[in-house]
């Protein structure tokens, strides 16, 4: 999954840092998924935020995606512009 988001009052990437690092932690500790912060990293209030997991079930990968939109929409010092789900099944791999 790939969220664009909009940083609330940051003026500096020390302090979007601050914002998206703990959005990050607690996507990894919550949901055991792969998180890391992939674009817009030289702009202060735009972050781009990718999610990642392997799930034997289709169903359970979409589930645990939507828990991951919602854990950061859950943070009141951003907004979700945009997120985009993306499942990739082992046959889709030529």
């Amino acid at each position: 999954m790939e969220l664009d988001l909009r940083l609330g009052d940051v003026h500096s990437l020390k302090a979007k840092r601050s914002v998206v690092r703990p959005i990050v932690a607690d996507l990894r500790r919550l949901l055991q998924v792969s998180a890391a912060e992939t674009s817009s990293l030289d702009l202060h209030r735009r972050a781009g935020l990718g999610v990642g997991l392997v799930s034997a079930d289709r169903a359970h990968a979409v589930a645990v995606l939507e828990r991951a939109e919602q854990v950061v929409v859950d943070h009141v010092e951003v907004e979700v512009l945009s997120a985009r789900q993306r499942v990739i099944h082992a046959d889709d791999v030529a």
